[in-house]
């Protein structure tokens, strides 16, 4: 797939580390098969891969893909929902298991 992006391809990863075979985008990105690649998740966060820091191709980012201002207002309700079902006794809205 990323042979498909061409010379001039540009890969921008904000979802997932595991979406990304990292292995073939290092070569990729090495070789120069894609221009470059932006990257907000890693597949062993924080553990990246080091080979990352050797390339001059590639814009690495801490994952701060979710940070709007909406996302974190909700991102903050879901605790207090969590908290609040907790110590109530019920069930909560995403429990960690």
């Amino acid at each position: 797939m990323l042979e498909a992006l061409g010379r001039d391809g540009i890969l921008i990863n904000v979802s997932r580390g595991s979406t990304v075979d990292e292995d073939a985008l290092i070569a990729a990105l090495q070789r120069r098969a894609i221009k470059a690649a932006g990257l907000d998740v890693f597949l062993n966060e924080p553990g990246i891969d080091p080979r990352f820091f050797e390339l001059d191709n590639v814009v690495l980012q801490p994952h701060h893909g979710s940070g709007t201002v909406e996302t974190r207002k909700a991102m903050g309700q879901l605790v207090r929902d969590n908290l609040a079902a907790h110590f109530a006794g019920k069930s909560r809205p995403t429990p960690v298991v």
